[in-house]
């Protein structure tokens, strides 16, 4: 399952990111942000726009905004 499926609130351990498929400047501030492989997350909120952009993402004690391209991009085992 990808991260921008995961329901709210349900805990997930990311376990692969397709690096590729996102440009080097934001996959350098995600790993910034500690979103890499064997991190525990979950979806905080989705946004109500048409694609439902931003998910906020809990990771720690952060919440922070991804697109849901980002998300998509991320593969996750529910906890």
């Amino acid at each position: 399952m990808t991260l921008d499926l995961l329901p709210i609130d349900q805990l997930a351990r990311i376990v692969a990111v397709d690096w590729n498929a996102l440009v080097p400047e934001e996959a350098r501030r995600l790993r910034a942000l500690g979103l890499e492989e064997g991190a525990t997350v979950s979806i905080a909120h989705r946004g109500v726009a048409g694609g439902r952009d931003p998910i906020a993402i809990a990771i720690g004690r952060m919440t922070i905004a991804v697109r849901r391209a980002h998300a998509h991009a991320m593969e996750v085992s529910p906890l």
